[in-house]
């Protein structure tokens, strides 16, 4: 078969080469993650405001398609707690304006995600990722994580609480007090606090007891499954849904149904709202996939093609709309056990979706009495351990424009919501690149003694010549930082009236734009009518390649040295 296909469909490569102990291997750790994903898929529907099926639906067929196009041996697709959060608020507000229903404008988003994920995948723009920054990103998984905790009090305390936004949320609290529903609050913080020291304390006290370490940690990462089977016998034995606690209800047998988003009337309408949503649900869930594909096969010394992660989650989003799910990603907790229980290539996947159809077709009466407390507790639990308000502080010592938009994306996200934050972030991010790329650092330099290097005249003992005047760019040149070398260069030389040749150092510019070039120009004009020569030194290939296809070094009075200590010594010399 050809190359080409085998990259766009990566099961061709791997099913081919596929053993009975791949397959061993494989099978444990489906069987594993399908116990973690019971009740984890049913709790990021609730989070997205979908019905618990929706997240059982949507951890399957994304599942078998990812396994067809993604690159990632571990990876597992499916709701995640952040992209859940995002499709209840985008899903919320476009229904609301619309006039569709929720469920409706979930199918869409997922639909216009895979579709855009898709197309990029195909055009290959993987790295659009990058426009993410860290501090972005972990200033939005922060908010994101403290909103979606406050988002379930609702549940915890069993009263009524809209809005999108922290201060929302918080501000009904003291309205609603007086109706909590005290059983709600003690299932809920049973199971939060049994959940919280299964995390931090079970796998430790289990190897204390001699339980084998992989036994441990596969026993603390099914914790969640013993909550959910407690607290139904619970329920279901004092009736406590005739008491007040609400509980999940009757879910339906089967397998996913078949679903197309209809074309009706307001379809126009809803497809507009839910477009930007969409794009920014796309970006967040490949940066979160790929991130964790990369680090996880950088373990194994596999690899993961960026655009193939596109295609894959593209073709697992629309396969999510196609069945009555929402939008999906590659959830770090999953993946994290599919790679400890042992899973060798994505056939995991596929046995984990057979095993999550199993249980949508014979576990769905159980579920009848689940509280949703219960549900609402494994999500605060989960996500909680994606809080890291250590980064402020970190981010604050060592760099102050990154703290800028870290904060920035952190309080819009809680204050106003979370596509307001995560575009004020990126819009942040490329303001504060522009605006720091825009005023390169640029290096009066001279000799170290004794050697061939040249280094800043402000940060050690350096010789200089009174007559020649060195500078080295840090930047790549181009139209946001033209104008500021121009001026940079002038005043350099007003100051030291004695200079008659200036070199730039261009061993860190890797670039020069049209723009650029034109300083370069008038920066050589206006020196040569001043007295003063201008140099070039230490100008990298591909860079020299783009200047000689213009005319600058044929009017260029200076000269194009290799290095720069050759510049010194030759100008020195004359």
């Amino acid at each position: 078969m050809p190359p080409r296909l085998h990259a766009w469909l990566p099961i061709l490569t791997w099913s081919r080469r596929y053993t009975a102990q791949q397959a061993a291997a494989d099978g444990v750790a489906a069987a594993v993650v399908t116990l973690m994903l019971i009740p984890q898929s049913l709790a990021y529907a609730l989070l997205a405001g979908l019905p618990p099926q929706a997240g059982l639906y949507a951890s399957m067929a994304p599942l078998l398609l990812y396994a067809v196009f993604g690159s990632s041996n571990t990876l597992a697709v499916g709701p995640a707690a952040v992209t859940s959060l995002m499709t209840a608020a985008a899903a919320g507000a476009a229904a609301a304006h619309t006039g569709a229903g929720h469920a409706v404008a979930a199918l869409w988003l997922a639909l216009l995600s895979g579709g855009l994920m898709l197309l990029m995948g195909v055009a290959r723009l993987g790295f659009v990722a990058h426009f993410l920054s860290h501090p972005v990103v972990s200033g939005f998984v922060s908010a994101s994580g403290l909103l979606i905790a406050a988002s379930q009090l609702k549940h915890l305390l069993g009263i009524p609480l809209k809005g999108d936004t922290l201060p929302a949320l918080l501000a009904q609290l003291p309205g609603h007090l007086g109706a909590v529903h005290w059983p709600t609050v003690a299932m809920g913080a049973v199971v939060l606090a049994a959940l919280w020291a299964a995390r931090r304390h079970l796998k430790p006290l289990l190897q204390r007891w001699g339980v084998s370490p992989f036994v441990a940690d596969i026993a603390s990462k099914a914790a969640p499954v013993l909550a959910l089977v407690l607290s139904i016998a619970l329920a279901a034995g004092l009736d406590l849904a005739d008491a007040g606690m609400k509980v999940v209800g009757a879910v339906p047998s089967g397998l996913p149904p078949l679903t197309w988003p209809s074309w009706s009337a307001e379809a126009p309408a809803l497809v507009q709202a839910l477009l930007m949503p969409a794009l920014l649900i796309s970006l967040v869930g490949f940066v979160e996939s790929v991130s964790v594909g990369q680090s996880l096969a950088a373990k194994r010394r596999e690899r993961i093609d960026p655009d193939a992660e596109l295609r894959g989650l593209g073709a697992s989003n629309i396969g999510a709309a196609l069945t009555g799910g929402f939008p999906v990603t590659g959830g770090f907790s999953r993946s994290v056990v599919n790679y400890d229980a042992g899973a060798r290539t994505p056939a995991a996947g596929i046995f984990t979706a057979l095993g999550l159809a199993l249980a949508a077709l014979f576990l769905t009466p159980w579920l009848f009495h689940l509280p949703q407390a219960t549900l609402a507790a494994t999500i605060v639990v989960a996500v909680l351990s994606l809080v890291d308000l250590g980064a402020f502080t970190r981010t604050w010592r060592y760099s102050r424009t990154d703290f800028v938009a870290l904060a920035l994306t952190f309080g819009l996200t809680l204050a106003v919501g979370v596509e307001a934050g995560l575009m004020a972030g990126v819009g942040s991010s490329l303001l504060l690149w522009l605006y720091r790329s825009s005023r390169p650092h640029i290096a009066t330099v001279g000799q170290v003694p004794g050697t061939e290097h040249y280094r800043n005249v402000l940060r050690h003992s350096v010789l200089t010549h009174p007559k020649i005047l060195g500078l080295r760019v840090d930047e790549s040149l181009y139209f946001a930082n033209a104008r500021y070398l121009e001026d940079h260069v002038a005043a350099q030389v007003a100051n030291h009236p004695q200079v008659r040749h200036v070199v730039l150092q261009c061993s860190a510019v890797n670039d020069i734009d049209a723009s650029a070039l034109e300083s370069l120009e008038a920066i050589a004009e206006r020196l040569h009518d001043a007295g003063v020569t201008l140099h070039l030194s230490e100008v990298k290939g591909p860079v020299m390649d783009r200047l000689k296809r213009s005319d600058f070094l044929d009017h260029l009075c200076g000269q194009v040295f290799l290095t720069h200590h050759q510049a010194i010594t030759s100008l020195s010399a004359e």
